[in-house]
């Protein structure tokens, strides 16, 4: 017979139980940098595994050399990646020494009376719908001081942040066989297989869905440096690498690569014989652009989040969106493989469980 006290006593135990987990969450959340550089630093070690196994095999260097030596090699490709930027910098900066204001602001006037005339044919008054928008009034440069300060704080972050994940990563690749042990003697008998095949699962499905993602980085490369070089941009190949990068973040990246390039090629082509190109190569180079992101939504993205991770698209959006309001463009990064390997443990300790059986039906 259930009593006022078992029920008074269940109630409680679920507040209990709704305050831990609540606490829990706040918790991950406050620590939500940390957790990152841990991830990015477990993925940083795993690739650099096989590069250590062949110098400790072929090359015979002792363990604690073969880590320096790697993480050397990934500093080294770091820098090199970033002295990429540094001939397009400078081409753009004297680009912008070259500008012509006066035939930039004749441009800029002719396509707006071009487009006054052609809303006017279907009787739409641009012109009354810019005043009651009250533009100009909104309009100030407050944001010039606010994105100095924004950026100065990401390049220090990114400094903090590269620090740390070299540091977590040394010590990951220098003691790994200390911890593999360690972890070995934590986990229990009876666990002890599920946790191992649940590791080995994880393994395999997250180098599939790298792999894949650095197949369709090279892709997109491929087809942003058609488009550019079809039209003469200068710094194709570093622009279309930038920009086929960005496509690591979901769903925004794209957007963001779509208004640097827009950018870009306006400042590569702001010199006195090609600025009157300007507007017309830079709308040409977003329509190809555009082309190149719907091969790679529709052909692409699909593969690989179906033959990699073995989820539903739309499954794998909702996660991504989620992510993404909680933790920011880093938890939209890093939704995917966090996601499958919750999937993964989910599978091998609660496989008679019904939404787990329908969201692992595939693994």
């Amino acid at each position: 017979m259930i009593t006022s006290k078992v029920i008074a006593n269940g109630i409680l135990r679920a507040l209990a139980v709704i305050v831990a987990v609540f606490i829990l969450v706040m918790f991950l959340y406050k620590i939500q940098s940390v957790l990152i550089y841990l991830f990015i630093a477990l993925i940083v070690s795993m690739i650099a595994s096989p590069v250590i196994r062949f110098l400790k095999t072929k090359l015979k260097f002792p363990h604690v050399v073969a880590v320096v030596t790697t993480l050397f090699l990934f500093i080294c490709l770091m820098a090199g990646f970033i002295m990429l930027f540094v001939p397009l910098i400078i081409t753009q900066g004297e680009n912008l020494s070259l500008l012509d204001t006066a035939k930039l602001e004749q441009d800029v006037t002719d396509l707006i009376a071009q487009v006054n005339g052609y809303f006017s044919d279907y009787d739409i008054n641009t012109e009354q719908l810019v005043k009651e928008a009250d533009l100009t009034s909104k309009l100030n440069f407050n944001f010039i001081p606010d994105f100095i300060n924004s950026l100065l704080n990401i390049l220090s972050g990114f400094g903090i942040g590269l620090g740390s994940v070299l540091f977590i990563t040394f010590f990951f690749l220098k003691d790994q066989k200390a911890m593999d042990t360690g972890f070995r003697k934590l986990i229990s008998d009876a666990h002890e297989e599920k946790i191992l095949n649940s590791l080995r699962k994880i393994d395999n499905l997250l180098s599939r869905y790298f792999i894949g993602l650095i197949l369709q980085i090279t892709v997109l490369f491929i087809l942003y440096l058609i488009v550019l070089l079809i039209f003469g941009v200068q710094n194709a190949v570093i622009i279309a690498f930038l920009t086929a990068l960005l496509n690591i973040i979901p769903y925004i990246g794209p957007l963001i690569a779509t208004v640097l390039v827009i950018v870009l090629t306006m400042l590569g082509l702001m010199g006195p014989e090609t600025q009157g190109e300007m507007l017309s190569t830079t709308l040409y180079v977003v329509i190809g652009y555009s082309i190149a992101q719907i091969i790679d939504n529709n052909v692409s993205t699909p593969l690989i989040f179906s033959n990699s991770v073995k989820s539903h698209p739309l499954e794998i959006f909702l996660v991504i969106l989620a992510s993404g309001f909680v933790f920011g463009i880093l938890g939209m990064i890093i939704a995917v493989p966090l996601y499958t390997a919750i999937k993964v443990v989910a599978k091998e300790f609660f496989p008679q469980n019904t939404i787990v059986r329908m969201l692992t039906k595939d693994l």
